[in-house]
């Protein structure tokens, strides 16, 4: 995983309610074990016709998503089953930050574990963001906080582990592994105790 300290870019706004994780990436991509290529089936459904060809009016397939890092999503963003290629998706597409006023919890643990930073606003935040498309905004993940090139901004919540892991980069398993020393000296410590 990269580290994320400040993710600075333009929006790509969807702010349809309910998104769940099968239009995020339906069920019949979950086959593969890679992340690698994910992308191009991201909102799979919405983005191509019945002949597989892109549709020019959605959103992701038009010149303003070319780049963009942050998602601006509905309430109630990544409901539905728990999938890692849902993030992987997103991460794939060149996505960092989805932003709502409310992150199914499934959708926001998996997120954390791989690389994607969840960021859930106040409604009359969230509502700027919607008003304002394509705007550049300012993720400082350091200080917790989110703004506008306007001047508006916010915090927003993060658990302290999950900060710690996307500030360094490392996901649970790796953080785990640099305790390894601690781990086994401790065992060392009991083991002499008898």
């Amino acid at each position: 995983m990269k580290p994320i300290r400040t993710i600075r870019s333009r929006t790509v706004v969807l702010p349809i309610a309910n998104i769940d994780t099968d239009v995020i990436i339906p069920a019949r991509f979950l086959k593969v074990t890679t992340r690698e290529g994910l992308g191009r089936w991201l909102f799979a459904d919405w983005r191509y016709d019945g002949s597989g060809e892109p549709k020019k009016t959605f959103i992701l397939n038009t010149s303003a998503a070319a780049g963009a890092q942050i998602l601006v999503a509905g309430d109630n963003f990544g409901c539905g089953s728990s999938r890692e290629h849902a993030p992987w998706a997103l991460l794939d597409f060149g996505i960092r930050a989805v932003v709502s006023t409310q992150i199914a919890s499934i959708f926001r643990a998996n997120a954390l574990k791989n690389g994607l930073l969840p960021v859930v606003v106040e409604a009359e935040f969230f509502r700027r963001l919607v008003d304002e498309p394509g705007g550049e905004v300012t993720i400082d993940l350091e200080a917790k906080t989110i703004a506008t090139s306007a001047g508006a901004s916010a915090s927003f919540p993060i658990d302290p582990f999950d900060h710690h892991c996307l500030l360094q980069g490392i996901d649970h398993l790796t953080f785990l592994l640099e305790q390894e020393p601690a781990i086994a000296a401790y065992e060392s410590r009991t083991a002499s105790r008898g």
